[in-house]
């Protein structure tokens, strides 16, 4: 299944590459109100004390999406997140993307959010430290995906 196999090289990727991630979980379950939601990947940069929030989606860039990672991100913060840490910060991780529907989608959201790299340079520098390398993420999802469309397990 590609979100298996996504998951784990991205999983593989932040663990072995990412300096200063902290694997919190997988599926990682929120509880609000009397539903259930649940986190792709949550991680905790130790050198920017924050959480960072990642969403997989496997097609085009939707502003669903990132309706979606800034509902989780605000869920994190209240739920997670203690006085002495960050501000938790999304990463929407997608195929593909167009910048214009991904500038719109974000115009005006509070939140700290990047989708593949896009608004990087738009985050708070201590933001930007706690994001992996875009161009290696990239290669970590096109990975994932051959796999997926090979049929290999």
């Amino acid at each position: 299944m590609l979100e298996n196999a996504l998951i784990e090289q991205v999983e593989r990727f932040l663990l072995e590459l990412g300096q200063g991630f902290a694997f919190v979980g997988r599926q990682y379950a929120l509880l609000v109100g009397d539903d259930d939601f649940f986190i792709d990947l949550l991680f905790f940069h130790i050198p920017t004390k924050r959480y960072v929030v990642v969403k997989l989606k496997r097609s085009v860039f939707t502003p669903e999406a990132a309706g979606k990672l800034n509902f989780y991100v605000n869920v994190v913060d209240d739920q997670l997140r203690t006085e002495h840490e960050a501000a938790t910060i999304g990463l929407l991780l997608c195929r593909t993307r167009s910048d214009v529907v991904v500038r719109y989608a974000l115009s005006g959201v509070a939140t700290p959010m990047a989708v593949a790299g896009y608004t990087l340079a738009d985050l708070p520098r201590d933001a930007q430290s706690a994001l992996p390398v875009e161009r290696l993420l990239l290669d970590v999802v096109a990975a994932a995906v051959d796999h997926d469309a090979s049929g290999e397990e």
